[in-house]
C-alpha cells in the first residue's frame, strides 16, 4: 500500500504517505465538520472558527503565530468546505516537531475570545459583501440552495451578515465543543515524513482534544423537481448555472461522469466550448462542473454572457446535454478526455500538498484512498456503453436553472426544460 494508517485509542486517524525525492512535508489536521453540519441560526460558523483559530491561543498571540510559521519558511493556511475543515502547513522535514506543536495548538487550545470574535466577524463579513460583489461565485452559491432548498449544504459556506454577526466566544466554544473531537479529527501527511513519528506527534501534541465519535450527518434530499432561481440585478452579464443533482463521491460511476464532464465543458476542446464560444462568440467563460459530496452531488454548466444572449446561451446548454444524453458521445472524445484526466492526475501528484489532500479528504469523508495507478486504470475502465448509460441519466434528471442578470422568473420558466 502507498500510505500508511493507524488509528490512535483516543479515535484520531493518522495517515502518512512517503514521497522520497523531496525534502517538504505537507501536513494537515483535518475535521469532518463544514457547511453541512450547521443549524440555521450558525450558518457560515465551520468557516468562521476557521478564521478563529489563527487568532491565538494562552501561550501564542496571533502574531507569535506568523511569526514562528514565517521563521520556519513554511506555508500555512487552512480552508472550509461544505463537508471538511482543513488545517495545513507545508515546510522543510527538518521542522515537522515544530510545525506538528504549532497546528496542534492552534486546533486544540485557540483562545476564540470576545475580542477576536468580534475584529473576526467584520473580516468574515468583507469576505461576504466581496463574494456578493462578484456574481460569478456567487452564481454557484444560488444554484446550490435551489438544488437543495431544505438542507444546509445548499447554504453558502461563508454564512449570512445576520448569522455571522452574531457569533461570539460562547457560540465558538460551543461549536468547537460539539464537532472539532477526536473521531471526526484525521492527520494527514505527504512528503519526507516517518509514519512512526507522525504518531508519536499526534499523541504528544492532540491528546487534549476532547474524545468524541464521528459526526453522523443526516441524507442531503435535493428537491426532486424543477427548480429556478433568479437574483434579478442589473449587470453588465448574466450569469447562468444550469444542472441536476448528480452522483455521490463513493459512486462506482464517479469516473464516467468526470470524463463526461471533460467531454461536454472540460477545456477548450470541449463541445460546449467550441459550439457556444468558438462557433458563435456568445461568451467568454463556459464550462461544465461537477461537485460529488458523500450522499449527494451536482453536475451544471456555467456560462457568463452578455443579458440580450443568456436565452440563446440557455437553449444552447440544454441543446448540448441533451445531444449528448440522446446520442452518447464518439470514441475519439472519450480516449481524448480519459487521456488529459490520467495526464492532470500525474502532475498533481507532483505536489506534495496535492497528496496530503488525496489522504486527509478522502479519509475524513469515508471515500476510497486510491493510488495513482488504481484512479488511471478507473479511467482506463470507462467504456462507451457507460457514457451512454451514465449521460442518459444524469442529463436527463430534474433540472435547476440559476440566473443573475436583469430578468424576472416568469420570464426564464419557459427555459427551464
Amino acid at each position: 500500500m502507498f500510505y500508511r494508517k493507524t488509528v490512535l485509542d483516543n479515535g484520531i486517524t493518522v495517515m502518512s504517505e512517503p514521497v522520497d525525492s523531496v525534502r517538504s512535508v505537507a501536513l494537515g489536521i483535518w475535521f469532518s465538520v463544514g457547511s453541512r453540519d450547521e443549524s440555521p441560526p450558525e450558518a457560515g460558523m465551520s468557516h468562521f472558527m476557521e478564521h478563529m483559530m489563527f487568532k491565538g491561543t494562552p501561550s501564542r498571540s496571533a502574531k507569535d503565530i506568523s511569526e514562528q510559521f514565517d521563521r520556519l519558511g513554511a506555508e500555512l493556511n487552512a480552508f472550509t468546505s461544505k463537508e471538511y475543515t482543513c488545517y495545513y502547513a507545508r515546510f522543510v522535514d527538518e521542522h515537522l516537531d515544530t510545525a506538528f506543536e504549532l497546528l496542534s495548538d492552534m486546533c486544540v487550545n485557540a483562545n476564540l475570545d470576545d475580542e477576536s470574535c468580534t475584529s473576526e466577524r467584520e473580516v468574515v463579513i468583507e469576505e461576504i459583501a466581496r463574494m456578493e460583489d462578484t456574481p460569478d461565485d456567487r452564481i454557484h452559491e444560488i444554484f446550490s440552495h435551489a438544488l437543495w432548498p431544505d438542507h444546509p449544504i445548499g447554504l453558502p459556506i461563508l454564512g449570512s451578515r445576520q448569522t455571522v454577526g452574531g457569533f461570539d466566544h460562547n457560540q465558538s466554544i460551543t461549536f468547537r465543543g460539539k464537532h472539532y473531537l477526536t473521531g471526526n479529527c484525521v492527520v494527514a501527511a505527504a512528503g519526507s515524513v516517518d509514519h512512526d513519528a507522525l504518531v508519536a506527534l499526534t499523541e504528544r501534541f492532540l491528546n487534549g482534544m476532547p474524545v468524541g465519535a464521528r459526526t453522523v450527518r443526516p441524507v442531503a434530499e435535493a428537491a426532486g423537481r424543477s427548480q429556478i432561481a433568479v437574483l434579478e440585478k442589473e449587470t453588465e452579464q448574466a450569469h447562468i448555472c444550469y444542472g441536476v443533482e448528480a452522483l455521490n463521491a463513493h459512486h462506482p460511476d464517479r469516473f464516467t461522469l468526470s470524463v463526461l464532464d471533460g467531454i461536454l465543458g472540460g477545456g477548450m476542446s470541449s463541445r460546449l466550448f467550441q459550439e457556444i464560444r468558438e462557433r458563435r462568440g456568445l461568451v467568454y467563460a463556459v464550462y461544465s462542473f461537477s461537485m460529488l459530496f458523500q450522499d449527494t452531488g451536482q453536475f451544471a454548466v456555467y456560462a457568463g454572457t452578455r443579458p440580450d444572449n443568456a436565452e440563446e446561451v440557455i437553449r444552447l446548454i440544454r441543446t448540448e446535454m441533451e445531444k449528448v444524453a440522446e446520442n452518447g458521445v464518439t470514441p475519439e472524445e472519450l480516449d481524448r478526455v480519459r487521456q488529459a484526466a490520467k495526464g492532470h492526475l500525474v502532475l498533481g501528484m507532483e505536489s506534495t500538498r496535492n497528496r496530503m489532500t488525496r489522504l486527509g479528504k478522502n479519509e475524513v469523508t469515508g471515500g476510497e484512498i486510491l493510488s495513482a495507478d488504481e484512479i488511471m486504470e478507473r479511467f482506463d475502465a470507462v467504456t462507451m456503453d457507460d457514457l451512454r448509460r451514465v449521460s442518459a441519466d444524469a442529463l436527463t434528471r430534474e433540472k435547476v436553472l440559476a440566473v443573475i442578470g436583469p430578468f424576472t422568473r416568469e420570464k426564464l420558466e419557459p427555459l427551464l426544460g
